[in-house]
């Protein structure tokens, strides 16, 4: 019922439209198009953003809010005046247009060949419907909608597209039909500048990847068909030029590089009069949830000339610990490969940026400072980002983003702030052996479209062992999170004294203040065999020594996760912790850990006898490290 009220309205002000000269509906479109800039934030906002990414290498900003006031009051005068349209006579709206190019149309036709027209949402676009059968009548003609969603509406469209003869094919229907009209050397047009969805090839448009429709070289390709394009420009007030463009297909040439040529060729009739276009269609869309690309059937095609894409901006929001970061780069290794435009831009605390400048796949840093407001503040003095991806699940994080007004904000849905997100992951379901930590976020960027399968880039080579002179061990005593994780100074002290004694090295001790009297300790009775540099090492200074040392002995620690991401074999002792959920990744590491009743734990300190941790012994540990030293056992796998 609402919608046959909404019909009988529309009827009402075609009727009211059909009794005004068409050159005062023109008039009067533009000062409604110009009312709808002033009163619609959001397509005013959609129109600038899109402008932005066609012409903003060109144009100042300035220039594109121009731009985009011109464009409402374009786009309101076309769009009313196609309603006047509908109700004049063929002759009549043939009066109002000159055809430019005709020729190269009438050649195609004359050749016997069926004809596939590539047109966009230029100027009043609809006049393509009411005057190809004036001129070209004596071929079969057709065209491919999508229909409306009020049905009544949709009815009385149709029927003014088509009182000319020009036969509608529905998409949902399938086009064996269109095909049929085209092996019959009849022409179909096709709209070819949406955004395509799902079903599309992404290929760049104004150097940008959008999802485009493959339909028109899918069909040429199926019949034989010529491909042409054709544009209405706007000339003047209530007049228009219908334009030509030669055909632009090759024989043999593929359906992506046909479809690529299609955007390549539609950008240049737009930069012709960049106003007539249909700029409030959001053409670069970002697809939900993958948009990341890698498992959309038709894929991405690139041609071979094309230039540097614009980047998608992707923000990873790391989390606050060095473990967690470490543990984490893999499924950012995997949203880089997920789209050849990614450029990733990891936010996180300014004490772990220098971690993620060793990710190559990490084009940027961005250092958080603490502040809510200041971090926000940062966040929106970057370039626009299309999409946010939060791997902590704190609620400011959340917060952060939302601040920041990025469009597209991804994350799990804890600690309350599913409101503040509109992209939800949903959390991995497992049922078996527990996982690794980095399987859930993974499982992320899978659930945004990445391919885990595909090849992850070679561990860092681990330093040789040098022929001659000390080899360098790294040990790292402490555990920030809590006694519980840190196993017995005076057995460390008692490994490496029996590793010195009968081998040429130097142990090297790392840690923060709060294992200084430990690491003092294991010095002492070390002597000249150790340097301690507990407490005395920036992050940036550890990352530099610990890549010159050839094994790291430690408790489950966020240095032991650092090893492992410069090649550094680790030997790690694990009591209150689970290593099967946060060990060391990747190859050539070897964890020690004996299972007691009651662990893992996770607690801090041991509220009963430290059992887990009493039960390794120095002499397994020893040999341990003597073994590593000469074989690389291999340890848990990131993929």
């Amino acid at each position: 019922m609402l919608d046959f009220g909404i019909y009988l309205l529309y009827r009402a002000a075609c009727a009211v439209v059909s009794v005004i000269p068409l050159r005062v509906i023109y008039v009067f479109g533009q000062t409604l198009g110009l009312c709808a800039w002033l009163v619609s934030r959001r397509y005013r906002r959609l129109t600038f953003r899109n402008l932005q990414i066609a012409f903003g290498s060109e144009k100042s900003d300035a220039a594109l809010r121009r731009l985009t006031r011109r464009h409402f009051a374009r786009l309101g005068a076309n769009l009313l005046s196609s309603v006047k349209l509908g109700a004049m006579s063929l002759d009549q709206i043939a009066a109002r247009v000159t055809l430019e190019n005709a020729e190269l149309f009438h050649e195609q036709i004359r050749a016997g060949r069926p004809l596939v027209v590539v047109l966009s949402h230029l100027g009043s676009w609809e006049i393509f419907a009411q005057l190809f059968p004036k001129y070209f009548g004596h071929v079969p003609l057709s065209t491919v909608y999508q229909a409306l969603g009020n049905r009544h509406i949709d009815a009385h469209v149709r029927a003014t597209r088509a009182r000319a003869g020009v036969q509608l094919f529905d998409r949902q229907h399938g086009f064996s039909k269109a095909i049929a009209l085209l092996r019959a050397k009849g022409v179909i047009g096709i709209l070819g500048d949406q955004h395509a969805g799902d079903h599309g090839l992404w290929t760049p448009f104004f150097g940008r990847l959008a999802s485009t429709t493959p339909l028109p070289a899918l069909l040429a390709k199926r019949t034989g068909a010529a491909l042409m394009a054709a544009a209405v420009y706007t000339a003047g007030p209530a007049r228009w030029r219908m334009v030509f463009l030669p055909r632009f297909d090759s024989l043999g040439e593929s359906v992506e590089t046909l479809t690529a040529r299609a955007n390549h060729v539609i950008a240049g009739q737009i930069r012709q009069a960049p106003e007539d276009w249909f700029w409030v269609h959001n053409r670069w869309k970002t697809p939900r949830p993958n948009f990341l690309l890698q498992c959309y059937k038709r894929g991405v095609h690139l041609p071979p000339d094309t230039p540097s894409l614009q980047p998608f901006r992707i923000l990873i929001r790391g989390t606050n610990w060095l473990g967690d970061s470490i543990i984490s780069a893999a499924a950012v290794r995997a949203i880089k490969r997920g789209r050849p435009d990614a450029h990733i831009t990891v936010a996180a605390p300014e004490k772990l940026t220098v971690v993620w400048k060793l990710i190559p796949e990490v084009d940027e840093v961005l250092p958080l400072g603490g502040s809510l407001l200041g971090d926000v503040a940062t966040l929106k003095r970057q370039q626009p980002f299309d999409v946010a991806v939060l791997f902590p699940n704190s609620f400011r994080t959340a917060l952060e983003v939302w601040l920041a007004r990025i469009p597209r904000r991804v994350g799990f849905a804890g600690h309350h702030r599913a409101a503040l997100l509109n992209q939800i992951v949903p959390e991995p379901e497992h049922r078996g052996p527990i996982r690794h930590q980095v399987r859930r976020y993974l499982h992320l960027a899978e659930t945004l479209g990445a391919d885990l399968t595909s090849q992850a880039p070679p561990a860092p080579t681990p330093t040789a062992l040098p022929q001659n002179g000390v080899v360098k061990l790294a040990l790292c005593p402490g555990a920030e999170y809590g006694p519980a994780k840190r196993w017995l100074p005076e057995r460390f002290a008692e490994v490496a004294t029996a590793i010195a004694a009968g081998n040429a090295v130097q142990w090297v001790l790392f840690g923060t203040s709060s294992d200084a009297k430990n690491g003092a300790t294991i010095a002492e009775q070390l002597g000249d065999k150790c340097v301690n540099r507990i407490g005395q090492t920036t992050l940036d200074q550890l990352i530099t020594e610990l890549r010159e040392c050839h094994l790291l002995l430690t408790n489950d620690t966020g240095t032991m996760h650092l090893a492992t991401l410069l090649g550094v074999p680790v030997i790690a002792i694990f009591g209150s912790t689970e290593h099967r959920l946060t060990g060391p990744l990747g190859d050539g590491h070897q964890v020690i850990r004996h299972h007691v009743e009651c662990s893992p734990c996770f607690l801090r300190e041991c509220p009963i006898d430290f059992r887990c941790m009493k039960a390794v012994t120095a002499d397994e540990v020893t040999a341990a490290v003597l073994n590593q030293l000469r074989v690389a056992p291999k340890g848990i796998q990131t993929e």
